[in-house]
């Protein structure tokens, strides 16, 4: 398919979104969440189509699959959205001059955002959410793994916004196929940023492809730290949700690095997790403690390559450290930069571990399942920004924003 026609329009959409009033964007988010909840059977009919086609033992199944509950949540997180302040005509910084211009900084759309994700559904409303809101175009790239869904959600998006007069090519979903994904990365005539949202594959050949510029997102290596002084009552919960709760998402516990003083703890902080089925790859030290007391089926030796995994399963490794400092390299060596956690009593221990571990989300005893636009009361997210440049962590409204420079003068000219 040739794309550039498509492109066009939602260029040519998006300057209509530059005089719509805040009321009327708020409308139509809270009329989409509505009818997301009125169709649901119809998404989940198409949802199954997609499902069909994948292997329930495939880690991205959880991720593809909606129901009727997830619906809702996302429904009610586009009310979120729509009840948040607009991002856009804020002043960022003002100064006057000493000869007398005023000068400001002043938050803008964008323009057309492309966001290129896999096999999550739920991206099509949030993505369309927070961009509208923002005052941003989007154009979309699912994956071929859930395209029936996105389809059927881009259709009750696009008459939504028509029944409210608003011009649907605001939104654009693309064929799911590789020409498209090509055409959409080298569009810098009519795309002003890329956002991938997926697996590492995915980010590494977006960011060695595109001819925009891209925020990266998505990969979530994480880990959870027990220190010498960790309360084991607490850090047996915290690991249990950060590694159950939702296998399949970026902020799920992937090691666990538990303090040298402290192994004769471990069977009891991994407990939960055994009775989640949760295979184990242990280092020499932790496995020799895991030995006989966790289930021999799920207990595995570690080696160099079970680390720096992000596993999106029910799996984990478990590494010894000999201190904070120890624990702390590892991180920086094998994370993803995405969410780091330590379980600690130890107040000098929390203050090191968050100066000098490098990530965008560092959580203190608590759990990184945390790490999520909505939990942050962003009220969604267009993803985990894993890089330094612009937006860091969940994105939400602002980061969809950057700004311009407003002069204002009485007739001053430079000598």
């Amino acid at each position: 398919m040739n794309c550039i026609p498509v492109f066009k329009r939602v260029v040519t959409a998006s300057k209509e979104l530059s005089g719509m009033g805040t009321d009327v964007i708020n409308t139509v988010l809270r009329n989409v969440a509505d009818e997301a909840l009125k169709k649901s059977d119809e998404i989940i009919s198409e949802n199954h189509k997609d499902l069909a086609k994948m292997e329930v033992s495939d880690p991205r199944y959880d991720r593809l699959e909606l129901t009727r509950d997830r619906i809702s949540a996302i429904a009610s997180d586009m009310r979120k959205v729509a009840d948040l302040p607009s991002p856009l005509g804020k002043i960022l910084s003002e100064t006057t001059r000493p000869n007398g211009l005023k000068i400001s900084r002043i938050s803008v759309p964008f323009g057309t955002i492309g966001v290129i994700y896999e096999a999550r559904p739920n991206v099509t409303f949030d993505v369309f959410a927070l961009c509208f809101k923002s005052g941003n175009a989007c154009i979309l790239k699912g994956g071929s793994d859930a395209i029936n869904s996105n389809v059927a959600i881009t259709k009750i998006i696009r008459s939504t916004l028509e029944k409210n007069g608003i011009n649907p090519d605001i939104l654009a979903l693309l064929p799911a196929g590789r020409s498209e994904t090509a055409q959409l990365l080298t569009a810098g005539k009519y795309v002003d940023m890329i956002v991938p949202r997926g697996s590492r594959g995915l980010i590494d050949f977006v960011r060695e492809n595109a001819r925009i510029p891209i925020i990266e997102t998505g990969a979530g290596i994480c880990h959870t730290y027990f220190d010498d002084s960790g309360d084991k009552e607490m850090g047996r919960k915290i690991i249990n949700n950060a590694k159950t709760r939702r296998v399949s998402v970026c902020n799920a516990l992937d090691c666990l690095i538990i303090h040298q003083n402290r192994l004769d703890d471990l069977a009891y902080l991994v407990g939960l997790c055994a009775d989640k089925n949760v295979i184990i790859y242990a280092d020499a030290k932790a496995y020799k403690y895991l030995k006989g007391k966790y289930p021999a089926h799920l207990l595995m030796k570690a080696d160099k390559s079970s680390f720096g995994v992000e596993f999106l399963s029910y799996k984990m490794t478990v590494k010894t450290a000999a201190s904070v400092n120890d624990a702390i390299r590892h991180i920086n060596t094998y994370g993803s930069k995405h969410s780091e956690a330590i379980i600690s009593e130890d107040k000098k221990n929390i203050e090191w571990f968050k100066l000098l571990v490098d990530a965008s989300s560092i959580y203190t005893n608590t759990s990184t399942a945390f790490t999520d636009g909505a939990e942050f009361g962003l009220g969604a997210e267009i993803g985990i920004s894993t890089q330094k440049l612009h937006a860091r962590g969940p994105m939400a409204l602002e980061a969809l924003t950057t700004y311009k420079w407003i002069i204002e003068g009485n007739g001053q000219i430079r000598q």
